[in-house]
C-alpha cells in the first residue's frame, strides 16, 4: 500500500510552496508530522471543495494548517474558512503558513475547545457549505451532531481517519476510546437517513457525507 500511495502522490498535482513550507516546519517544530493530511488527500479535498462551489468552510482540527490551506485555496475571493484548534502552541506556525499561502484574509483561526467554539459559532448563526472533521477521534459523534444544523442542505462533511489503521475492521473490535469513537461515528453516519455517504480508502480513510 505504501508504494501505491507514493505513486498516487507522485501523480497528483504538485503542492504549493506554502504547503511544502508547512510540511518542512511541521517536521522541524513538532513531533507529530504523521498527522499531516498529505499531498494526495489535500488535493482531493481541494477539488471536492471546488466542485461543491464551497464559499463557507469549517474545519475541526487545524494542526499546523496544511488542510486549511488546501481547502482555503479552493475558496472564491469572497469565501471564508473558520478553522478550530485546541493547541495554542501551534498558533504561530499556523498563522505563518496562512500568510505564506496568501490566504490569511480568508481564514480565521479559533484557538480553544472545539465543542465550545462550535456552540459559539452556532449561536452566531454561521452556516457552512463544507465541514472537515479531523479533531479528537473520541468526540466525532458529538462534533457531527453539533455541526449538522450548521450545514446547508446539499452541503458536505468530510471526516478523516475513519479507517483508523484498519482497527475499525478488527474482530473483536479494540476497546480503546479512539477506535470506539471512530467506529460509533461510522455506524452513526451509515444509519442516518438525513445523509448519504461513502468511505474513501485514501490514507487513513475519508468519509464523504452529503446532507440531503
Amino acid at each position: 500500500m505504501e508504494s501505491i500511495y507514493k505513486y498516487i502522490e507522485e501523480h497528483a498535482s504538485r503542492p504549493s510552496e506554502a504547503l511544502d513550507w508547512v510540511v518542512k516546519q511541521t517536521h522541524i517544530r513538532t513531533n507529530h508530522a504523521r498527522m499531516l493530511s498529505g499531498a494526495a488527500q489535500g488535493q482531493l479535498m481541494r477539488m471536492i471543495a471546488r466542485m461543491a462551489d464551497a464559499r463557507r468552510i469549517l474545519e475541526l482540527g487545524t494542526f499546523t494548517g496544511y488542510s486549511a490551506i488546501c481547502l482555503g485555496s479552493a475558496l472564491p475571493a469572497d469565501g471564508h474558512l473558520d478553522t478550530l484548534e485546541l493547541n495554542d502552541e501551534l498558533e504561530d506556525l499556523i498563522l505563518e503558513g496562512f500568510e505564506k499561502s496568501g490566504l490569511a484574509d480568508r481564514i480565521s483561526l479559533h484557538i480553544g475547545d472545539c465543542k465550545e467554539t462550535l456552540k459559539r459559532l452556532a449561536e452566531e448563526g454561521k452556516v457552512y457549505d463544507l465541514v472537515y472533521i479531523d479533531a479528537n477521534k473520541r468526540e466525532y459523534c458529538e462534533y457531527y451532531e453539533l455541526v449538522f444544523d450548521m450545514i446547508r442542505p446539499g452541503g458536505l462533511i468530510l471526516a478523516d481517519n475513519v479507517l483508523w489503521d484498519g482497527k475499525v475492521c478488527m474482530d473483536p473490535l479494540p476497546q480503546d476510546k479512539q477506535t470506539l469513537g471512530i467506529a460509533r461515528f461510522n455506524d452513526m453516519v451509515s444509519a442516518d437517513p438525513r445523509v448519504e455517504s461513502v468511505i474513501l480508502p485514501i490514507r487513513d480513510g475519508l468519509n464523504l457525507i452529503r446532507k440531503k
